[in-house]
Formats: structure tokens, C-alpha cells, sequence
């Protein structure tokens, strides 16, 4: 038996109605590579040898009662794995947007508590002969890192691969008494006291960290005449769109995929191309040119629907960061910044200029701290954090309440070897992210062999045309990568030292 985590019991906690905790993705699958025929009995047999290495995929939640503390993984003494792999088809002619609509309501539906959190689903009848591995897994299970070590122990690097031999130690669990857990809380909570003030103590040392959007909330709300005015406030909260508000209980999903190679071939004429190093001196990375396309993209597609805002967007970027750990070992966490999307620049070069000098500052200064997070919700009894959650969801508090960013995109490197799913050719892997109250779209994009995957999930109301916005990732891409191309040394040069008077 082993307790949750303060995050993952936060990422239980934010699932309401409406909002759901569970990450999905969709491999599209190329089955004449299998050595066998390629069968829903056939992937069974696959994930069945794989469990020894997937601890996640048979552990169930077991919940102290009343919420008076966190909940703890058991080995799930009914484990049923046919109750977790389901078998459906797209209906003809199996195109992407019957896919995406099909995936769409399948990843809408909450996952079942009293199982473990995850299900897979196999999804023939796509156009050419090609199949789709459909999985969704809980948050509270998997991180952006053992997300990748899921896959890894799901997929191969060669269609023959040999049979696993991994001895299969995992017995089941019975569930505790509640009378033995509840005692077992009680005693943790007399340690409580003691414990707030050490959280307490060391989120203080971290606020000039976490600081900076509470820090302006703070001090506009003495200058402003009106909540209103507050929290439309640059200082405060990000300008206002269509897709920034309470999200209901569906969704779209969207699809597409770039070249890996010339993402690659805009930050190396970024960086070494006819302008050289760009802006602040640092180089861009491809996670830069990822942001800028998908702020291009964002950009024209706002243009076409609604009135573009004055001011730039900005976005919530996952990144990993290294903590040294008192042991001397470092730890690999991940922590969420806010930058801008420079949609208020018509250039696409200035556009990535902009990024690239934003996330450099952020990635040194701004990312608010893992443990910070874990120190915040330390200090809310998790009984409390569902029951906000829940109110902010039917209260509405979303429609007036914006938060400082408009939307989340994420990028997670994956292999850049070719992989196989039971025998089958992987030929993308397209992620499927949450999203939540006032944020009511998510842009998450991996990488595969040579390309870059995205999956584009919004509210089914708020963003009707998510397709549109898919559309335009790849024509954003050539845009930039042309620009950047054409662009003079003397241009680069002139926009860096603009750039830097300002630092």
C-alpha cells in the first residue's frame, strides 16, 4: 500500500463533472509489419506479457474515509485486464476527422475509481489498412517521465521482438480496515502542526520564485476600481478569448503532424543561418520554434473568427528542471511557466525573437517550483481541495475569473528510433491532454522518429472549428521557416539590439 503524492492527489481533486485528469494518447498503427496477423487477441497477449513492467496499469485508488487524508495505491485484489482493453471501429470511411471525433468521446468519459485508471482501446477501420491504439491513464499515475517509461515498456524497436521473460512478483492486495486507516490518519495529524510550519516556512522562502503573478494581483488590486478592472488587468491575467471560459463536459480533438527535420532547420538558420544568434545571445531551441509555430497558428486562426486582443497571449509550458537533491542525487521535476506568445507581433521572425528572449528568462526566473506546488496543497486537507474544485465548477467562477495565461502547450521529446506496437509500425503518436476551467484548450505536441505529433484538445462548444486550427500548424511552420530563411543579418541585428536595451 503505498499514499499518493500531495500533486497527485491535487490532480484527482481538480477532475469535476466537466473536467477530467486523465492524459490519452492515440498511435496510429501500420500492421503489415507484423510478423503475425494483428488481432485484438494478439495486442491482449502483447500487454498481458508487459504487465510485470507497468506496476501503474494494476494498482487501484483506496480512499481514506471522509477525505480526511490522502489516498493510497492497493494491488487491486479484483484485477480484471479484459475489463481494460476494449475493441470498437471508426465508422467508414475511416478518415482523421472520424478518428478524432470517435477518440473525442471516448476520452470525454471519466475513468472508473474503483478500478485501476487506465484503459486501452484498439480501433480498426481506418482508411489504408492502418489500425489506432487508443490509452488513457490517470494523471495521478504517470508523470511527463514515467508517461515515457510506459511507453517504453509498451512498445519495441524492432516488429519481431523476442517474448518477454520478466518473472511476474505481484500479488494482490487486500484493502485495510478503515478503522486501522483512520487511526493511522490521526496519528499523522498530530504530527500536522509541526508540519504546516515547516511547508510554511519554506513556501515563504520561495515566493520571490512563485511571486510575480501574485505579486501584481496584489498590487493592482489597491489601484483598481473594481474586480473587473483587476483581473482584466496586463499585469494580472491574460486578455480575454472565446475559449477562455467555464468548459462543460465534451470535447473536440484535432490532429496533425510536421517534419521533425525542419523545425530543426528554423532554429539552426535562427541560430547560425544569415542572422546568426538571434535577440539576447542565447540560441533558440526547438522548443522555441514549437511555441512560435503554434503562436502563429493561434494568431491567423484568431483572426478568422474573432477580433485578435491588443495584447499578446500567453501560455502555461510544462519544463523539466534538475533539483539537487540532500543526498547529492539530483531529481527531475517538472514545473509550469508562463510566457508569452508574442501574437501581438505581425513578424514572424520578431514573433520567435520574442519567445525564444521570454523563455530564457522564464526557464532562469519564473518557473514556479514543484515543490512550492507540493507545498501549497500540503497545507489544503484534501477533502477541502475537492470540495473547491467542485464549486468553482458549478458556481461559474471561470466566466469572471481568468487566469494569466489563455492556453497550455506542451512538449514532450519521445524516441527518435522507429518503434512497434505488438509487431505493428508506429507511424505517429498524437497526445491528448486535459484541460480546465477558463482554459478551455491545450496544444501538446512529442516527437516520434522524424517528425512532431500534435493533438489539439478544446471544449466541444468553445472551439467548434478545432480543425481549422490544426490546418494552420503546418502552414505557421512554413511561414516562420521561410521567414527566418530570407531574413538579413542586418535585420537579426537591429531587432537584437532593440531587444536588449530594454534588459
Amino acid at each position: 500500500m503505498q499514499q499518493l503524492s500531495v500533486t497527485d492527489t491535487t490532480l484527482l481533486n481538480l477532475e469535476t463533472p466537466t473536467s477530467i485528469g486523465h492524459v490519452s494518447s492515440v498511435a496510429i498503427l501500420d500492421p503489415s509489419t507484423c510478423p503475425v496477423p494483428f488481432t485484438f487477441e494478439h495486442l491482449t497477449e502483447r500487454v498481458a506479457a508487459r504487465l510485470p513492467a507497468l506496476p501503474q496499469f494494476r494498482r487501484r485508488l483506496y480512499e481514506v474515509p471522509l477525505g480526511l487524508d490522502r489516498p493510497y495505491w492497493i494491488e487491486d485484489p479484483d484485477f480484471d485486464l479484459d475489463y481494460h482493453l476494449r475493441h470498437i471501429a471508426v465508422p467508414a470511411p475511416g478518415d482523421d476527422r472520424r478518428l478524432a471525433d470517435l477518440v473525442a468521446r471516448i476520452h470525454e468519459r471519466h475513468l472508473d475509481r474503483r478500478r485501476p485508471l487506465w484503459e486501452i482501446y484498439l480501433i480498426e477501420g481506418l482508411a489504408d489498412g492502418r489500425v489506432a491504439v487508443l490509452s488513457k491513464i490517470h494523471h495521478a499515475a504517470i508523470d511527463g517521465i514515467t508517461g515515457q517509461e510506459v511507453l517504453a515498456a509498451l512498445v519495441d524497436t524492432e516488429p519481431d521482438a523476442p517474448a518477454v521473460t520478466v518473472e511476474d512478483t505481484w500479488r494482490p492486495e487486500q484493502p485495510p480496515a478503515e478503522a486501522g486507516l483512520l487511526v493511522r490518519t490521526v496519528a499523522r495529524s498530530m504530527l500536522s502542526p509541526y508540519r504546516i510550519l515547516v511547508r510554511s516556512a519554506r513556501l515563504a522562502r520561495q515566493i520571490p520564485a512563485i511571486g510575480p503573478v501574485f505579486t501584481n494581483a496584489l498590487f493592482y488590486l489597491g489601484r483598481a476600481g473594481s474586480v473587473e478592472e483587476l483581473i482584466d488587468h496586463p499585469g494580472v491575467a491574460a486578455p480575454r478569448t472565446s475559449f477562455n471560459r467555464a468548459i462543460g463536459a465534451h470535447r473536440r480533438w484535432a490532429f496533425t503532424s510536421v517534419p521533425l527535420t525542419e523545425v530543426r532547420a528554423v532554429r539552426d538558420d535562427a541560430n547560425n543561418g544569415p542572422g546568426g544568434v538571434l535577440a539576447h545571445g542565447a540560441p533558440v531551441s526547438v522548443n522555441d520554434v514549437v511555441l512560435a509555430v503554434c503562436a502563429g497558428a493561434l494568431r491567423r486562426w484568431i483572426q478568422g473568427r474573432e477580433t485578435l486582443p491588443e495584447r499578446s497571449l500567453a501560455a502555461l509550458v510544462p519544463v523539466s528542471v534538475s533539483v539537487r537533491r540532500p543526498d547529492g542525487e539530483t531529481e527531475h521535476r517538472v514545473a509550469g511557466t508562463i510566457t508569452t506568445l508574442a501574437t501581438d507581433h505581425d513578424d514572424p521572425v520578431e514573433r520567435l525573437t520574442a519567445i525564444s528572449e521570454a523563455m530564457l528568462v522564464v526557464r532562469d526566473h519564473n518557473a514556479v517550483p514543484a515543490q512550492a506546488l507540493k507545498d501549497i496543497g500540503q497545507l489544503t486537507p484534501p477533502s477541502v481541495a475537492a470540495l473547491a474544485g467542485r464549486l468553482v465548477a458549478r458556481t461559474g467562477l471561470a466566466e469572471r475569473f481568468h487566469p494569466p495565461f489563455n492556453v497550455v502547450i506542451a512538449n514532450v521529446p519521445g524516441p527518435d528510433v522507429p518503434l512497434y506496437a505488438a509487431g505493428a509500425r508506429v507511424v505517429a503518436h498524437h497526445p491528448i491532454s486535459p484541460i480546465l476551467d477558463g482554459v478551455g484548450m491545450n496544444l501538446s505536441v512529442t516527437s516520434l522518429g522524424g517528425q512532431l505529433d500534435f493533438g489539439l484538445i478544446a471544449d466541444r462548444d468553445l472551439v467548434p472549428d478545432l480543425w481549422d486550427l490544426a490546418d494552420g500548424i503546418p502552414a505557421a511552420l512554413e511561414e516562420l521557416r521561410a521567414a527566418v530563411a530570407s531574413r538579413s543579418p542586418r535585420v537579426f541585428e537591429d531587432h537584437g539590439a532593440t531587444a536588449n536595451r530594454g534588459r
